[in-house]
This record gives structure tokens, sequence and C-alpha cells, in this order.
């Protein structure tokens, strides 16, 4: 593990683990729940407290898609499901390129072994994570970018484990949001209004939600009142999809910025699903900070 500091934060880094966080601290205070997911396969039932998600968000359904005039398999990487789900930039180990005392960048290089007929991902890429810590706040950087010679589709994102202790209230806007079938799909558009909405914070109850929201505008805020603690979650584009996740069991929720919907390699007609071209050669890069002050 790779440790960062800035004043009293510490950030743990796990390269050979997906390029995960292990932990984020303030002093006594954690920041980021570490997670132990046997469903995730490749992270081996190590805990984990975020991960990138590259170079797609959620799922893929079945693990098959179809791309200018071809038809993809990918293998299942999560247990109990035939989906693939997450890409498959956190099933690799990292490479450290760059170390400071608060800053860290990670690369990846992917091939797809050649001619296997269900793999991973069918496209060569190289994705960068860079990681830069303030006492006050963690900005991460993701750069995907197109090392094949044919185009490909990418999205990615982050996946935070935030603690839900204290009281945690959620706010964020948001104009839409996907429903799911009984396989965790996408079904329907629609508003995100009543139970779905989160204009107003409120605090984070029994509600089961496992949904990705559309039309997002890049802003997310959590609160710990009893602890006198707020979070605010920046992103910049292409991050304008948001997944919640918040199983009523667990003592965790999970706030995703990512650049797709789910299932968006199988939905080229939504025009705003965030699946995005890439020609060879060409990146797609953003951004997400995460400040903390008092409340």
């Amino acid at each position: 593990m790779i440790e960062l500091a800035a004043g009293n934060a510490r950030l743990g880094l796990l390269p050979d683990l997906g390029g995960a966080i292990a932990h984020w601290t303030s002093g006594a205070t954690q920041l980021l729940h570490p997670v132990r997911d046997l469903n995730l396969l490749a992270q081996k039932g190590r805990r984990v407290a975020g991960y990138p998600l590259l170079p797609f968000s959620n799922r893929v359904a079945d693990g098959r898609f179809h791309f200018e005039g071809e038809d993809y398999r990918l293998s299942p990487n999560f247990g109990g499901e035939t989906h693939a789900i997450h890409g498959n930039g956190w099933e690799h180990a990292w490479e450290l390129e760059l170390l400071s005392d608060a800053s860290a960048t990670l690369v990846l290089s992917w091939h797809p072994p050649h001619g296997a007929e269900v793999v991973e991902w069918p496209f060569a890429y190289c994705a960068q994570l860079r990681f830069d810590l303030r006492e006050d706040s963690l900005s991460i950087g993701m750069l995907i970018e197109n090392t094949d010679s044919r185009p490909q589709p990418v999205g990615m994102g982050f996946h935070p484990y935030f603690p839900r202790r204290s009281g945690l209230r959620l706010g964020f806007s948001a104009d839409t949001v996907w429903t799911s079938d009984e396989r965790n799909l996408p079904s329907l558009r629609v508003p995100a209004t009543g139970a779905w909405s989160f204009e107003h914070m409120r605090a984070i109850d029994g509600q089961a939600i496992d949904n990705c929201y559309a039309e997002w505008p890049g802003a997310a805020f959590l609160r710990w009142p009893n602890e006198g603690l707020a979070l605010t979650v920046e992103a910049d584009e292409p991050f304008r999809h948001l997944v919640l996740f918040t199983p009523p069991d667990k003592p965790y929720i999970a706030v995703e910025p990512v650049s797709n919907m789910n299932d968006g390699l199988n939905h080229p007609g939504i025009v705003d699903r965030g699946v995005r071209v890439l020609a060879p050669g060409a990146k797609l890069e953003g951004h997400i900070r995460f400040v903390l002050t008092a409340c």
C-alpha cells in the first residue's frame, strides 16, 4: 500500500488491487468506508474504500453489446450475475508512475488477448489515475486513451463508499432517473421527483436505491450533522450521470460520478447515454473532487 499525507489527512492507495483506495482519513475520522465485497471477484475479499470504473460504468447486459457492425462478448466478473460490471480496470494491477508526499499517478495499459472470443474488454486502451490529497480535499483525475487501431466506445467513473453514520444526509439535483428491472438493468426514465428526489437534502433511511440519475449538474452534498462534518462531491465533464447505491442493511452508501448510463453500450438510441466513441489516439478525461468542510 502507498500512503499519501497532507496535514492530518491520510490516503491509502492499492495500485496492485485495481488502483483502489484503501482508506481516506482526517485525523481519527474515516471519510470513506472500506468494504469487503466478495461479489467483486478480482478484489479477492480485500477491503477497498473506492475504485475506478473503466472503460465503462455499471452493467453491460449479459456481457454482450453490438458496436460498428460487430457483436462482442465480455467475461462475467461479478458473483451471481451474468452481466459484466464496472469495466476491467479494477481487475488489474496499476503501475506507479509518479509519487510525492501528497500526490500519486497510476497507469494501466490493457491489451486484449489475440483471438479470444470472450474477453474482459475487446479494445486496447491506456488509463491514468492521478490522486492529489490536501488537508481538506481529495482530487481524482481520470484519463482513458484509445491505443487500439479501431474506434472504441468508452465510459468511466469512480465508486467511493461513504460511511453511513451519525445521521447521514444527502442532497443533489438531477432531472431524471432510470428505474431498474428485476435484473438491475435500466427500464424507464422518469422525473427525479417524489421518493426519487434529493433536491432538498434528506436523511438516508431504509430506502433501497441502486439507480442511475441523468442530467446531473456535477455536485452532490453529504452531511454528518452529529459530527459537524460536510463533504461536497464536485465533478466536471464528462461526469453527468450519478449512480446512487443505498443498501439498507449496510454501514455505507455509494455516490458514484460516472459518464455513462447503466448498460449504456446497449442503448445507442439515447442521445445523452454518455458513452463516448474514441477514435484511435483520442482521449477522454475528467476530474472529481471531494471537499471536506465543517457544518
